[in-house]
């Protein structure tokens, strides 16, 4: 049986699930484009191709074996996008709760029923129909957990809109104890560079006391003080509109000392180093394309 347990995002990681390229399936249509980076792309002609997208993801697997990561991986289904396991699940404390994603996204998790029926059936949820919440507008920190949302009343027309009110109550009934604090987050169908898809899109903790933030991710000034306040603001790292669009909040931390990057993040990396971190540059910028990056395609079980 696997014994899960996530407290925060960046003790010493033991298991994962990571997404898989493989068998990816053809370049979506306009009309299937889920967010507006990867519609961009898609018009542009530079939508990601399969082979880069795999080597790229065997780079980050390779960073785990590094670190002696038990890594899950999903059961491959034909022509069908199952890189970003973020959004199918995610554990807080020593709960698996399935995520009420986008209909028909719902294969994945039968993809990753392998690793669900090694957890004990009674630590397993599935949210009720109208809550609707992704992993990677969730973040579990100590005594907190941070959930990213959208209050707008347009909420049904934004396909960007993932994670809803009813989701930030249906976490907090189910940790009383825990400080649930939501966010409410600027959303657009049409420019990457005006959405955060997710909470992780425009915030992330890291180390034990720091994080990346992007203060116009969030609609709410008052939203962008409480981390300021929480964290302290010499501790968080401000990235820019272009650097929050190449998604640079966006990276994966294996310990409190040792960060996943993306070898473009140049600033970002380099601020790192100088606070202490050991940083694994990895190429990522193919995956980047869909609005998703290292914190989207993981999917972790189990940290120290």
């Amino acid at each position: 049986m696997l014994q899960l347990n996530i407290k925060n995002e960046t003790a010493r990681l033991r298991a994962v699930v990571l997404g898989s390229a493989k068998s990816n399936g053809p370049t979506p249509t306009v009309e299937e484009a889920y967010d507006p980076k990867s519609l961009e792309h898609i018009i542009a002609g530079t939508y990601p191709i399969e082979e880069d997208m795999v080597n790229e993801m065997e780079a980050f697997n390779q960073v785990f074996q590094k670190y002696d990561v038990k890594v899950f991986r999903p059961e491959m289904i034909e022509n069908y996008n199952q890189i970003f396991t973020r959004d199918i699940g995610f554990v807080i404390e020593d709960t698996f709760i399935k995520a009420n994603i986008l209909p028909d996204r719902e294969r994945e998790l039968d993809a990753i029923q392998y690793v669900i029926d090694q957890i004990d059936p009674k630590k397993v949820v599935r949210p009720p129909e109208e809550v609707h919440i992704e992993g990677g507008d969730v973040m579990v920190w100590n005594d907190y957990i941070f959930i990213g949302t959208y209050k707008g009343s347009d909420y049904k027309d934004y396909i960007t809109a993932r994670t809803n009110m009813a989701g930030v109550n249906y976490i907090k009934e189910l940790f009383p104890n825990k400080i649930v604090k939501e966010f409410d987050l600027v959303k657009s169908k049409i420019e990457a560079r005006d959405n955060a898809l997710h909470l992780d899109c425009c915030f992330q903790p890291i180390g034990i006391n720091k994080g990346i933030i992007y203060k116009s991710g969030f609609r709410e000034e008052a939203d962008y003080m409480y981390l300021v306040k929480l964290f302290g603001k010499e501790n968080l790292f401000h990235i820019t509109r272009d650097e929050m669009y190449h998604m640079n909040s966006n990276v994966f931390s294996i310990a409190p000392d040792v960060v996943v990057s993306e070898k473009n993040f140049t600033r970002l990396n380099n601020w790192l180093r100088e606070n202490g971190f050991t940083v694994e540059e990895i190429p990522y910028a193919e995956i980047a394309k869909q609005e998703g990056l290292l914190r989207c395609s993981t999917l972790p079980l189990i940290r120290e």
